[in-house]
């Protein structure tokens, strides 16, 4: 059990205590989400088209899922969040400035939480879930003569592209090695309880406010 389930109960405890919440994730899109899927089936996409479409898939979402759910006063928990993008872009050897104006039109999260993990304990959880996969190995890259090698060194680099931007962006960092799932949840409640406690102010200042012609309507 690893960041859904996490979510799932972050999820059931915001509700228990009476606030609307509303999910959404990566590749949850109604337009893109069988789009990605099936562009993924034949490992051909090259480095800047894998980050389009997933922009595309952000975009829909953002516009009609998360700004209608905050208008409406609920809260929005998003199963990562444009952070995944910037560091598979830099993982595959992208630099930040062209995927940060990509997704430039992105709001600014009140709170960030980084789930901080290391190879050691990712591997076994990915190896006795749905195994090792062809994207998220970055066997796109040629890193390592399997696809075991090759996962371990394209995650060691996303793990360090988080790393980095926790300073830069200044995450709420949730340390989840060799820790049970009741103190990583504890943790995570005690680090939002203050967030959601604040009075309710939608605010949708954007990442780069620069990337965008046309501004948010507020």
């Amino acid at each position: 059990m690893g960041r859904t389930t996490q979510i799932e109960r972050l999820r059931n405890w915001l509700e228990v205590q009476g606030h609307g919440v509303v999910e959404t994730g990566w590749t949850r899109s109604e337009l893109m989400s069988s789009l990605i899927e099936l562009a993924k089936e034949g490992n051909t996409l090259t480095r800047d088209t894998f980050s389009l479409l997933y922009a595309t898939d952000f975009a829909e979402r953002l516009e009609n899922q998360v700004i209608p759910a905050l208008r409406s006063g609920f809260i929005v928990l998003s199963d990562r969040y444009v952070y995944t993008a910037f560091a598979r872009h830099a993982a595959r050897g992208g630099g930040p400035e062209w995927i940060r104006g990509v997704f430039g039109f992105a709001i600014v999260p009140d709170t960030v939480l980084y789930l901080r993990t290391d190879l050691e304990s990712l591997l076994p959880r990915v190896i006795g879930s749905k195994g090792m996969d062809y994207w998220e190995s970055g066997m796109d890259l040629h890193l390592g003569e399997d696809l075991y090698d090759s996962f371990c060194v394209y995650q060691q680099r996303i793990i360090a592209e988080y790393e980095a931007m926790a300073k830069e962006y200044k995450f709420e960092v949730v340390d989840t090695v060799r820790r049970s799932m009741e103190e990583i949840q504890q943790d995570l409640r005690e680090r939002i309880e203050p967030v959601v406690r604040r009075p309710r102010k939608v605010d949708v200042s954007l990442l780069d406010p620069k990337a965008l012609d046309a501004k948010v309507e507020r």
